[in-house]
């Protein structure tokens, strides 16, 4: 029992410190997507779009909605400009960051005026800092509600 207490105090400290630099990371991405979401509620599209990266794309809940990041700027220009973005207040995020720290994934619950949504995405680090490269937002449909859904879109089992 005493080698094994020698152990572990030896090379805990080494386990943490490799371990710092992947919470770090986490802490830097954290806050990347709460200001991301943020500069959405705030109209800042400067900051929003900032958040992406040049080969970003936004995949939206509707299914013709993939959106290079030249092309999500076009289209949320005049919401953006007339402070008419949304409000997407995220919880419950999971989120995974490579051990070479340049890529991590996500995925987080959002409450949105469309009712429970899930945003997942990927983020890649560049060196400078990390950036958003795909986000997929979903809208969540209750297994007890699919067959109302299929009825609305028109899809119901026959």
């Amino acid at each position: 029992m005493k080698i094994l207490t020698v152990v572990f105090l030896l090379f805990f400290p080494l386990l943490s410190e490799a371990q710092i630099p992947i919470l770090d990371a986490r802490k830097e991405i954290v806050k990347l997507l709460d200001e991301w979401h943020q500069a959405a509620t705030d109209a800042d599209a400067e900051k929003y779009f900032g958040s992406m990266t040049e080969t970003s794309r936004f995949l939206g809940t509707d299914a013709s909605e993939r959106w290079t990041k030249a092309e999500f700027m076009a289209f949320a220009k005049d919401a953006f400009e007339h402070k008419r973005t949304w409000k997407f207040i995220p919880s419950e995020r999971k989120l995974t960051v490579d051990k070479g720290l340049k890529c991590a994934w996500f995925d987080e619950q959002l409450d949105t005026w469309m009712g429970p949504c899930r945003g997942s995405g990927v983020l890649v680090n560049d060196g400078k800092g990390w950036k958003i490269e795909q986000y997929n937002l979903a809208v969540l449909v209750p297994n007890d509600k699919m067959n109302d859904y299929l009825n609305l879109i028109g899809k119901a089992k026959e």
